[in-house]
């Protein structure tokens, strides 16, 4: 018998598969575009800044991008093959748990894998510009390679214990942000509290951004097995998650009855969500008056409590931010940062939203069956815009307010010239307007996708990808074009510019996308929902036509 037959056969699958090539050269392509942006903007510094700044980004968004991956490649492997039935019949033949799981991780995360591998070449330009040694380049490369690794394992190994996918995805980042953040987090705190308190070796060292900060040369040699504790470690639990995978993964696809216990918290998890029988019952009725998809997608009856939580705890540190810096708090890069992320959060959220409730409809095999009842298209794409709005218009006022205050209140501070005040008022009020924009956009492209994408994960980053990705590269190409040209002594345009054309991108792809998006609604609903398996089109074609 082939030693991990699985492995193999999935690697000879992907070296068929033509986005195996595409996407290391992607990789290296957007990590080179990035460099040279970057390069541009600082062609007027000193060579070693430089390079030092250069390489700081590039293998900083290499980290990042290996963070994540977990929660975007192997979180879903096991428990989608659960849903599906098909991870029982691995099970009847002769093979391991290792077999199966090693097999899965590397069919999720080779091009993961590929894309960094891809990039690291690209990491020794700065080396050969000056300014940063070759200890710190391997360094680097390897905390980029480890914390890959570390991502993946934790998505494998959360996916071997869940079934939903939203479950799986959320327990993956939770658990990956216990490691890189709140434990960091909490020896900061107990840090503010006794200054003599050193939460280096016992509250950092099973971070991957710390090992990333012990990779650069001044803090590597000042304590260096410190870099090598933090990276055996982490290499260590690494495999730890896999092997947690490779047990559980054989005893974990059986259909078991749940206990008395489970049963019990099931039932107080379902009382608390959704009221007790009195309070289901009535507000059943009252969505149901309305419209009945609107409470087949809103039935959660504290799904807008989520979104108010989290803005919370987003004011809660910005409020702990202001309570320490008090006046310095209060500057525009402050203000900025936080209008980008309340935009960010509330756009990623509901383009995840308006895509979930369909997709799993269409995923479950119901979808056929809601149409066959006396609902129409229109009463569908109501019903899930009120929903829509029940959970998010109150968040979305509240974030237009507070950009409103954060724009009024460092108005005075932050304009020293009537040259910046129109990129001022036009950064702020832009952002608002398109906070509104794009979330019309992302409802329309939210229902397509959810129609044709494979599942509701998808069905979300492809919405994202069309609406909120896309006018953003389009605009770092114009800007890149416009720095090479200024280096032919042409004039470089102004922010209000730069803002102006961000702006005009999205506002145009909004419309565009949109409106395909809802033609297709109206036109090709249920001929999308009666071909569940056809296979898809193209990437360009996908992107280009709203499909």
């Amino acid at each position: 018998m082939t030693f991990l037959p699985i492995v193999v056969r999935e690697l000879r699958v992907a070296s068929r598969r033509r986005v195996t090539y595409w996407v290391r050269s992607g990789a290296a392509l957007a990590l080179i575009i990035i460099g040279t942006w970057v390069f541009l903007g600082m062609r007027h510094d000193q060579a070693e800044e430089r390079s030092q700044v250069l390489f700081g980004i590039l293998t900083g968004t290499a980290v990042l991008y290996a963070l994540i991956s977990g929660i975007r490649d192997t979180a879903d492997c096991l428990s989608w093959e659960k849903r599906e039935g098909t991870l029982g019949l691995l099970f009847l033949t002769d093979l391991k748990g290792y077999d199966v799981v090693l097999g899965k991780l590397v069919a999720n995360s080779l091009n993961a894998f590929y894309s960094v591998v891809a990039v690291l070449p690209m990491l020794a330009v700065p080396l050969l510009m000056g300014g940063i040694t070759l200890g710190e380049f391997g360094r680097t490369a390897l905390v980029a390679l480890n914390t890959l690794f570390f991502s993946l394992t934790v998505g494998i190994c959360i996916s071997s214990f869940s079934r939903s996918v939203h479950r799986a995805a959320g327990a993956t980042f939770f658990v990956i942000w216990i490691f890189t953040g709140l434990v960091p987090l909490c020896g900061a705190l107990l840090k503010l509290a006794d200054q003599n308190f050193d939460p280096d070796p016992l509250f950092l060292v099973l971070s991957p951004g710390y090992t990333y900060f012990r990779a650069w040369h001044a803090p590597y040699t000042l304590y260096p097995e410190r870099f090598w504790w933090s990276i055996g470690l982490i290499h260590g639990l690494g495999w730890f998650f896999l092997a947690m995978a490779s047990l559980v993964a054989p005893r974990s696809w059986q259909d078991r009855p749940a206990g008395v216990r489970k049963l019990r918290w099931r039932e107080r998890w379902k009382m608390w969500s959704h009221g007790h029988p009195g309070q289901r019952s009535a507000f059943r009725k009252q969505l149901l008056d309305v419209n009945a998809f609107f409470w087949l997608a809103a039935r959660d009856r504290l799904k807008p409590l989520y979104v108010w939580l989290v803005l919370a705890l987003l004011a809660c540190g910005w409020l702990w931010g202001l309570h320490k810096l008090q006046r310095e708090w209060l500057n525009f890069f402050v203000s900025g940062i936080t209008a980008v992320v309340l935009n960010i959060l509330v756009k990623a959220w509901f383009a995840a939203e308006s895509s979930r409730q369909l997709a799993e409809e269409r995923k479950a095999g119901a979808l056929e069956l809601l149409l066959s009842t006396p609902l129409n298209i229109h009463a569908v794409l109501r019903g899930q815009l009120l929903a829509l709005q029940r959970q998010f218009l109150g968040p979305m006022a509240a974030v237009l307010f507070i950009g409103f205050l954060l724009m009024w209140k460092g108005r005075a501070d932050s304009i020293d010239s009537s040259d910046l005040e129109g990129a001022y008022f036009l950064f702020w009020i832009g952002g608002m307007v398109m906070l509104v924009v794009d979330c019309a956009a992302l409802y329309y492209v939210g229902m397509w996708q959810a129609l044709v994408a494979r599942n509701p994960n998808r069905a979300a980053s492809a919405s994202v990808a069309q609406i909120l990705i896309l006018p953003g590269v389009a605009w770092l190409t114009i800007v890149f074009l416009s720095m090479l040209a200024s280096i032919q002594g042409s004039e470089q345009p102004g922010a209000v510019f730069y803002l102006g054309l961000w702006f005009g991108l999205g506002f145009f792809t909004d419309i565009i996308f949109g409106a395909i998006a809802r033609k297709k609604l109206l036109t090709q609903f249920r001929l999308a929902a009666e071909h569940r398996y056809a296979p898809r089109p193209g990437f360009w074609q996908r992107l280009f036509s709203g499909s």
